[in-house]
This record gives structure tokens, C-alpha cells and sequence, in this order.
């Protein structure tokens, strides 16, 4: 190989380097990502939704920690997937807030139940109604959140507060 040629290869596999780069970034942005150990010649895409589709049940979290009944059963509701139980548990006119700002707790319950879960459970403070730990969106992947539940006399949830930590 001459050293045009060389120079030309090495051009080449750098401009291979670079869209291979933007393919996988895209692919990564757009929910598509590669099944492990697999290369992207083998059409091995899995959207990211089917990724953690069986980690509740391989991963189940021990939430024993959880020591105030109404926030256990919120969280076991949640990480079931379970809307019924989960929506037992509000008052009839319970409010959300995310990340400060008011959002439909039904529209929440409906969406994110089934889809969205705790990973692992880090920090519970004031008498375990406050909760931190790493999450799972389907929708927007995996990030740290927290929980803050207030509750009614009656031990009903009254208002959730949650948002990124």
C-alpha cells in the first residue's frame, strides 16, 4: 500500500468511525438501542421499552424498609404496575405535584403505572413517607427521583410530590 492509499484508508475508516458514532447516538436518542453483544450489521435492535421489560420480576425489590402501610402499598402498586390498588390509596380530590409544578394525577396513574418503577430505593426520611432512589421510565430511561407523600388523618394519600433528585 502506497502512502496515498494509506492515507486514503485512514480517511475512510475515520469517516466510518464518525457515522457509525452518529448512527449509534441516534439510535440511542431515538429509544433503539443494541441487543448486548451484538453487532449493528445483525439488525439486533430492541426499542427500550422491551429492554427492562422483565426486571420486576427477575429484580424484585425488597421493601421491607418501607415501614409506614399506605407508602408500601403505593410503592408495591407501582412497581406491580397495579392501578387499581395504587388509585385506593388517594383521597377522591388528591394532587400532584412534578418537579414543583401541578400535573393530573390521573393522566399520571394511567401513564406511568405498568411503565415506570423504583430500581432501588436509597434514602427514607420523615417517618418513611419521603422516599429517593434510582427509576426506570420506559419513556424517558433511568434517573433518580424522589417521592414525598402527604397524608390525610385517615392515612389516605392526600398530595404526591415528585420529581428528579
Amino acid at each position: 500500500m502506497n502512502t496515498t492509499q494509506a492515507h486514503k484508508s485512514r480517511k475512510l475508516s475515520k469517516r466510518m468511525f464518525v457515522w457509525v458514532s452518529t448512527l449509534s447516538f441516534g439510535l440511542l436518542n431515538s429509544g433503539l438501542m443494541p441487543v448486548w453483544g451484538m453487532s449493528l450489521h445483525q439488525s439486533s435492535y430492541v426499542p427500550r421499552s422491551m429492554q427492562h421489560a422483565n426486571t420486576i420480576k427477575e429484580n424484585a425489590m425488597n421493601l421491607d424498609a418501607l415501614k409506614n402501610p399506605t407508602v408500601k402499598a403505593a410503592i408495591e402498586a407501582l412497581q406491580k404496575g397495579d392501578k387499581a390498588a395504587w388509585s385506593a390509596l388517594f383521597t377522591p380530590d388528591a394532587t400532584m405535584l412534578d418537579d414543583g409544578h401541578p400535573r393530573n394525577l390521573k393522566k399520571f396513574t394511567q401513564d406511568a403505572l405498568g411503565h415506570e418503577r423504583f430500581t432501588s430505593i436509597d434514602k427514607i426520611e420523615n417517618d418513611g413517607l419521603n422516599l429517593e432512589g434510582a427509576f426506570h421510565s420506559d419513556t424517558w430511561g433511568d434517573f433518580r427521583t424522589y417521592f414525598r407523600f402527604h397524608l390525610t388523618a385517615d392515612g389516605k394519600i392526600g398530595r404526591l410530590d415528585v420529581g428528579q433528585a
